[in-house]
């Protein structure tokens, strides 16, 4: 008796692709604070912007509301988070603890490749303040510290990190546009040396000053 052949595997659904990719993109942008705090989003607008039905676009600004990206109201109104003192102070507190945690977890794993890796990072980083790009600021200085917590090999804690990061977004455009820009690689610095010389306490509280003190300034702490 013949093999009967297997069905064939169904293409992507359009729907689905087009939420992914619009989810995706928005996401990056809330991200790396390409957005100020309290904008208002439209479904139309994200529709036209990227030529799909209001269908993708309302279930990726469902998506992101869930993670805390942007804010749905009772009424449908959809806008960037605009953070209170309490959640900024919150999330401060978040990052305090997952992150210098993650870099402990991958000091065991840390060679001189990689260090070389965060260093030439962290040139981009000066090289994108020199500039005054705030985007490319904030995505240079979240690729210094992802580059390094992959190491942690900690999947769900860095998703933990990423959250927390992607309700930050725009508040830490917010923040770069309001402080002192003069040295935002200093502790970056302290965790490159503290990384060399395997001092995971000195690790710790590099990695813990950097990613709270601006935070912490900009609710008055």
């Amino acid at each position: 008796m013949d093999t009967p052949a297997p069905s064939p595997v169904p293409p992507p659904d359009a729907t689905t692709s087009a939420h992914e990719r619009v989810y995706r993109t928005l996401r990056a942008r809330l991200m790396a604070g390409e957005m100020e705090p309290g904008v208002a989003l439209t479904l139309r607008g994200i529709g036209r912007e990227f030529d799909v039905s209001m269908t993708p676009a309302r279930e990726a600004v469902r998506r992101l509301a869930a993670e805390g990206a942007l804010t749905l109201s009772s009424s449908g109104r959809v806008t960037t988070p605009d953070l209170t003192p309490e959640r900024i102070e919150e999330l401060a507190a978040l990052r305090a603890l997952l992150e210098p945690e993650l870099s402990a977890r991958a000091l065991p794993r840390v060679h001189m490749a990689l260090i070389e890796r965060l260093r030439t990072i962290n040139g981009r980083v000066a090289e994108v303040v020199a500039k005054h790009d705030v985007t490319g600021y904030i995505r240079s200085n979240l690729e210094f510290h992802r580059t390094l917590y992959l190491r942690a090999q900690a999947p769900a804690m860095l998703a933990m990190v990423e959250t927390v990061w992607l309700q930050l977004g725009p508040t830490m455009r917010a923040l770069y546009m309001t402080r002192d820009r003069s040295d935002l690689q200093k502790h970056h610095r302290a965790i490159l040396a503290a990384l060399a010389a395997g001092d995971e306490p000195g690790l710790r509280l590099a990695v813990r000053a950097d990613v709270t003190q601006g935070l912490r300034m900009l609710v008055g702490m």
